[in-house]
């Protein structure tokens, strides 16, 4: 099909191109397949993924404080962020789902790939940071931060509701 075959050429060279930028800027890229690139972590960065939940409370937190860093969004409901490489997961975050630290030559999916689910993508572009990876402690802490934050509000197991919580039935 004629429109087929030119998406694939223009998706092509949309791939070409954001493997190029990465390159330019010291990224280590790997072309995965026709639809997808991948990041290799442990040179110029490592990437920290959490959910995506987490990762909208980790970008307020930086936006709070001045701090605009590259965020990447999957279809699988993770966001990533690539940080300094060589930082070392804290115990607070090692034991929760959905929360790695990609290092050592560990590959992630880039932006603009495509998978089954849909695509990666940018939520901040590294180009509006000058493609400055932000330092790992500033990430690390911010999720952890996420973590306490969470752990607060969250009700424990057994607790019981407040009497002022509870729905009563009146009758008549």
């Amino acid at each position: 099909m004629p429109g087929w075959d030119s998406y694939r050429a223009v998706y092509g060279a949309e791939l070409r191109a954001a493997a190029r930028e990465f390159v330019d800027h010291g990224w280590v890229v790997v072309e995965q397949s026709p639809t997808s690139l991948l990041l290799v972590t442990g040179t110029a960065l490592d990437v920290l993924e959490v959910p995506a939940a987490w990762g909208r409370q980790v970008c307020a937190q930086l936006r709070d404080a001045g701090s605009v860093v590259p965020v990447a969004a999957t279809p699988t409901g993770s966001w990533w962020f690539p940080v300094t490489p060589g930082a070392v997961l804290p115990a607070e975050l090692r034991d929760i789902e959905g929360v790695v630290l990609h290092t050592a030559g560990a590959a992630v999916l880039a932006p603009p790939s495509q998978v089954p689910d849909g695509w990666v993508h940018w939520r901040v572009a590294p180009a509006l940071t000058g493609y400055r990876v932000p330092a790992a402690g500033l990430i690390v802490h911010a999720a952890v931060d996420v973590v306490r934050w969470r752990a607060d509000r969250e009700p424990h197991p057994g607790a019981q509701r407040p009497a002022g919580a509870v729905a009563v039935g009146m009758r008549f």
